[in-house]
C-alpha cells in the first residue's frame, strides 16, 4: 500500500511554488520566480506535474488556493528548459503537458483560483479549478502559441471553447482576443472580481466554507463536478499536443532554411 505525501515531504519541494496550510487543512499555493512574478519555462514545466501530484496525494488538504506572485498570475515564459524542435525533446513536453492537466484534475478536493492579475499563458490550469476569482487587472489571452507560430493544442483548445463557447472559444484563439475580467465574467470564465487587496482574502473564505464540510463531501463534489473535464482532457489532449509537436517540426524546418 502506498503511503500518502505529508505536507511537509513536499512543502519546501518545488522552488516554484511557495505552499502553506492552515491548520483546517486549506493549501495555498502560490506560484512564483524567486520570490517575484513566475517566468514560466521548461523547469516550471515539469515541476508542476509532480507538484499538482503531491498535493493531489495528500489526503490531509481539504480545499486548494491557486494563486500567482507580484502583479500578474502568469504572463512570461522564457524558452529555456523546452526542446520543442527533436522527437525526444517534444516527448518530454506532450507527456508533461497531458501529466500537469491530469494532475489538476487528479486533486480530489474543491480547488479556488485567485487569479492576482493578467493571464497571457497556461489559463487552462485555472479553467481546471472549481471556482475562479479575478481583480480588476485581469486580464486573459493566448499570447506564446501564435507568437512561437506553434498550435494552441495544451488544453486551450479544449477548455476554452467549452467554457466560453465554441464560436467564441475559436475566435479567442485565432485572434489572440484579450478578455477583461468582466467580459470573462460575463462570458462565464471568473465568478468574482474583487479588489486587489481582498483578492486572497476572499479565495480563503470560500475555502474555509469547503473545508468545513465533511471530508468526503468536499472531495466527492470535486470528483462528481470534474467527471466531463476529465472526459475532455483524457480525449483531446495527446491529439492537439501532437498537433503542437508537428506545427513546432515545422516552425524548426524553416527556421533552418532561413538560417
Amino acid at each position: 500500500m502506498s503511503t500518502m505525501a505529508k505536507f511537509e515531504t513536499y512543502r519546501d519541494a518545488f522552488p516554484n511554488a511557495r505552499l502553506t496550510r492552515k491548520d483546517n487543512g486549506v493549501l495555498e499555493v502560490a506560484l512564483h520566480t524567486d520570490g517575484g512574478k513566475l517566468v514560466f519555462n521548461g523547469h516550471t514545466h515539469e515541476q508542476f506535474v509532480e507538484l499538482f501530484h503531491q498535493i493531489g496525494e495528500d489526503r490531509d488538504n481539504r480545499a486548494v488556493i491557486l494563486t500567482g506572485t507580484g502583479d500578474a498570475f502568469m504572463d512570461m515564459i522564457n524558452p529555456e528548459g523546452f526542446d520543442f524542435f527533436t522527437p525526444q525533446g517534444y516527448d518530454k513536453i506532450l507527456r508533461e503537458g497531458r501529466k500537469v492537466l491530469s494532475n489538476i484534475l487528479d486533486i480530489e478536493v474543491p480547488m479556488i483560483t485567485a487569479l492576482n492579475g493578467p493571464v497571457l499563458l497556461h489559463s487552462e490550469y485555472a479553467l481546471l479549478t472549481d471556482i475562479i476569482l479575478a481583480t480588476p487587472d485581469t486580464v486573459f489571452q493566448d499570447k506564446p502559441h501564435f507568437e512561437f507560430g506553434i498550435v494552441p493544442g495544451d488544453g486551450m483548445h479544449l477548455l476554452w471553447p467549452h467554457v466560453i463557447g465554441s464560436v467564441r472559444g475559436r475566435y479567442f484563439l485565432l485572434t489572440r482576443q484579450m478578455l477583461d475580467a468582466q467580459t470573462a465574467k460575463d462570458w462565464g470564465v471568473v465568478n468574482e472580481i474583487v479588489p486587489a487587496d481582498r483578492l486572497l482574502a476572499r479565495a480563503h473564505e470560500i475555502a474555509d466554507g469547503i473545508a468545513a464540510l465533511p471530508p468526503l463531501t468536499g472531495r466527492y463534489t470535486r470528483i462528481a463536478l470534474t467527471q466531463q473535464l476529465r472526459r475532455l482532457i483524457d480525449e483531446g489532449t495527446a491529439f492537439g499536443l501532437a498537433l503542437e509537436g508537428i506545427s513546432a517540426a515545422d516552425v524548426a524546418r524553416r527556421m533552418a532554411a532561413q538560417g
